[in-house]
């Protein structure tokens, strides 16, 4: 199955358990459209997107794995080829370092930028969700500019406040919850990215697009609705 300009998948049919399949794809977007595609079939008993695999489980009982593997390459054979999900813009204001992104003097002297700089970067680019994981709500935010790719942290924090901001590894880390965490934090926003009382708990899904815009510590302090 070769890989094609428009995000099909790049791999043949994989194995990876005795109900579960697994195929890569060359584009995150791609992953979840297909996922989406996948799950509305009504064929499968799950189906799980990543950054670059699709997985799904079928009914080892009642099928075997040559048709299940026949009947998911047929699938993607078809649906690959489709349009990617279409997602609206999402507006994420962030307050930049101080308390709120307590390693952002440390990435400037790492990186060779000022405070500003590495700002000025963060914000010029639109961010696309690759997936959640992790933790629940944890947004892992692709489209980070090479002059800011750095590792994760030698010794991860025991606990990470709800709406901080990281970058690693060619990506921002959104953290929806408070919880541990590795990534470098260089702000956090008061956006409220979960909210169990609504429909809707989880402000971020895979395909959302970000744009991130800075704020002051007097803007993150404001009352909603302010």
């Amino acid at each position: 199955m070769p890989q094609g300009e428009d995000g099909r998948a790049d791999g043949p049919i994989q194995v990876c358990g005795d109900d579960t399949l697994g195929v890569a794809f060359d584009d995150p977007v791609m992953c979840q459209a297909v996922a989406a595609q996948l799950r509305q079939s009504g064929v499968w008993l799950e189906t799980v997107a990543g950054i670059d695999r699709v997985v799904v489980q079928f009914d080892a009982l009642t099928t075997s794995m040559d048709a299940a593997r026949s009947d998911l390459a047929a699938s993607v054979q078809k649906l690959s080829t489709r349009t990617a999900m279409q997602t609206s813009l999402i507006e994420i204001p962030v307050c930049y370092g101080g308390e709120f992104g307590p390693d952002l003097d440390a990435l400037c002297t790492t990186l060779g930028l000022s405070a500003e700089q590495l700002i000025e970067f963060h914000v010029a680019t639109e961010y696309r969700v690759d997936m959640l994981g992790f933790t629940p709500g944890f947004a892992y935010v692709g489209g980070l500019p090479d002059e800011l790719n750095v590792p994760r942290l030698a010794q991860p924090r025991l606990r990470v406040a709800a709406g901080s901001i990281g970058i690693a590894d060619g990506r921002s880390g959104l953290y929806a919850m408070p919880g541990p965490g590795g990534w470098p934090l260089i702000g956090r926003t008061p956006m409220r990215l979960f909210d169990p009382a609504a429909d809707q708990p989880f402000v971020l899904h895979a395909g959302t697009r970000i744009r991130f815009h800075a704020i002051d510590a007097d803007e993150f302090r404001q009352p909603v609705g302010q």
